[in-house]
């Protein structure tokens, strides 16, 4: 799919979720059920979907329509960098995932680190707050428009452990980086995070 439809789908899916929850009046309601269905057919054709299985994901997240939330951490040992690897896809990528309802962000990062690694981790800085929708990070079309928040962290304890989303985990050198999952963490995400290694003062970065 390409990226302007995507966006056109998302605002248009975010307009129609909106004005469905703060709807005053019944024609408010048939006409955003219209807009969703409408964006609803423009993504199965995208997809080579139906548009009822689309429509049907659309009406699965309701209430004003807004970023959802995906952490992740960064951890170095040794000068490298803590990367796990997906069971959905076999890549790898900073241990992270989206946040629970409760937690503060850093805390769903440690939380996030401990279960895909088995390390302990404490978070000590923002360095990073990036829009998953934004060109600039060639991360590959997604539905769900989201903010992610990475975090670095230092270990406290534990060792490396797998799980059952994570069959592996290591720690890769600047150079030894193995094929990334982009959904979840970009190659030039990883320089960004190896160049704060070195030069620890540069300020947060964002979109």
């Amino acid at each position: 799919m390409t990226s302007p439809w995507l966006g056109w789908i998302q605002q248009l899916q975010g307009i129609a979720q909106t004005g469905l929850h703060y709807k005053n009046h019944p024609f408010d309601t048939e006409r955003y059920e219209q807009i969703q269905a409408i964006a609803a057919a423009m993504l199965a054709a995208q997809v080579e979907s139906d548009p009822p299985t689309m429509l049907n994901l659309m009406q699965q997240d309701q209430g004003h329509a807004t970023p959802k939330v995906d952490v992740r951490g960064v951890v170095f040992r040794d000068q490298k960098i803590l990367l796990v690897q997906e069971q959905s896809d076999g890549l790898w990528a900073l241990p992270g995932g989206w946040a629970d309802v409760g937690d503060s962000p850093s805390h769903a990062a440690e939380r996030e680190i401990f279960e895909e690694s088995g390390f302990t981790a404490k978070a000590t800085r923002l360095l990073a707050c990036y829009d998953r929708a934004h060109p600039r990070h060639g991360h590959p079309p997604a539905l769900h428009h989201s903010y992610r928040l990475v975090f670095h962290c230092e270990i406290t304890g534990g060792q490396l452990t797998p799980s059952y989303e994570t069959p592996a985990v290591d720690f890769f050198g600047a150079n030894d980086i193995p094929p990334l999952s982009l959904g979840r963490t970009g190659p030039e995400q990883i320089q960004r995070f190896f160049d704060y290694l070195k030069n620890p003062d540069q300020p947060t970065d964002f979109d």
